[in-house]
């Protein structure tokens, strides 16, 4: 083993430990018991996780028994259907995978029958450039513009027009929860709610949860769903304002799951996203939260100067919100994904049904 944590193997290659199944997966689950939200978390982030191996086996070249991605898949009895190819740099961003056995399980009809995962960015190889281009286009509100998320939705909507929405899942990390988490939205818009498990979905806004003063921090959120709610209020008989209302509210029976840690700051406003709602209920000033949390400042006041604005990709209705309060080591490890199959992990989970 070398002193940086890497598999040095005879041919001379290194491979990560994390990429190792037999290493880093979750060796724990043997058996799948398809109800428990803690077995249906691991399988969903290690499938995500076999997604961004697959695109390593494609950078390093390594095929048939020196593939690392398939034991991430064939541990819970599911089949490659079909990976998922971006027409830009040829690189794997996402997979299908087809469950192929539930070995007489009790709580089989609680599996999926088909998971659609997408990995994040990759920061070693040829595929780093185009996943940061995206990741910017996030900020900008243009993800939903990119040929590659239109090879998502095409997949997404092969899946359900071929075998049906029931027991399809949505999974994905990082920016791969992005694209997991728009195409959940566009499949909600159409009436058709899918299980989606969104790891560390990003979400690019003033950074108010690091605030450590709660008096300070909740004082900031009301004004801004105050000032949010005043523009909304005001632009009501806006063409745009009126339509992003009604989108907000044709989502509101989608109810995704998602995995936040606090200490990943590019995730971790979703906690004071859903959190500032019941508190503005608590005050009895609900009324205003609901309809500023349909909207964006930014977005009310592009619309304010005749601009269209695009929807912001965090703005949700509903949510099972799962926080993980475990202590991460650093930055990279809050932000991983191999956290979410960890066995005595200490969670938080609340369901957010917006009203």
């Amino acid at each position: 083993m070398a002193s940086d944590g890497q598999i040095v193997d005879l041919s001379g290659s290194t491979t990560s430990e994390r990429e190792n199944f037999n290493i880093s997966g979750p060796l724990h689950l043997t058996k799948v018991d398809w109800s428990n939200p803690c077995d249906r978390r691991s399988v969903a982030a290690s499938l995500v996780q076999s997604v961004y191996i697959l695109e390593r086996d494609r950078q390093e070249k390594r095929e048939g028994s020196q593939a690392l991605a398939p034991p991430w898949w064939n541990a819970f009895h599911f089949e490659l259907y079909r990976p998922l190819i971006d027409d830009a740099d040829s690189c794997v961003f996402g997979a299908i995978y087809q469950l192929t056995s539930t070995q007489n399980n009790p709580s089989s009809h609680e599996a999926p029958r088909y998971v659609i995962a997408f990995r994040g960015t990759i920061t070693k190889g040829d595929s780093f450039s185009r996943d940061i281009e995206l990741d910017v286009l996030i900020i900008k509100n243009g993800l939903h513009l990119t040929s590659r998320f239109q090879i998502a939705i095409q997949a997404v909507r092969h899946v359900v027009a071929t075998f049906g929405s029931e027991n399809v899942w949505l999974a994905g990390h990082s920016l791969g929860a992005a694209m997991a988490m728009l195409a959940g939205k566009n499949m909600a818009k159409t009436g058709i709610s899918l299980d989606s498990f969104l790891f560390n979905p990003p979400f690019f806004s003033a950074p108010i949860e690091r605030i450590k003063d709660k008096k300070v921090k909740h004082g900031i959120r009301i004004a801004g769903s105050v000032i949010t709610a005043g523009l909304a209020f005001a632009m009501k008989n806006n063409h745009q304002t009126n339509r992003s209302g009604e989108t907000f509210l044709s989502l509101s029976s989608w109810l995704p799951c998602l995995y936040i840690n606090p200490s990943d700051y590019i995730c971790n406003e979703y906690i004071g996203y859903f959190e500032h709602r019941k508190r503005m209920d608590d005050i009895g000033a609900g009324g205003i939260e609901r309809l500023a949390t349909q909207h964006s400042i930014g977005g009310l006041m592009l619309n304010a100067m005749g601009m269209q604005s695009d929807e912001p990709l965090h703005l949700i209705p509903s949510a099972n919100l799962t926080v993980n309060h475990s202590q991460a080591r650093d930055f990279k490890d809050a932000h991983g994904i191999h956290q979410w199959w960890r066995s005595g992990l200490h969670l938080e989970s609340k369901i957010y049904n917006y009203r």
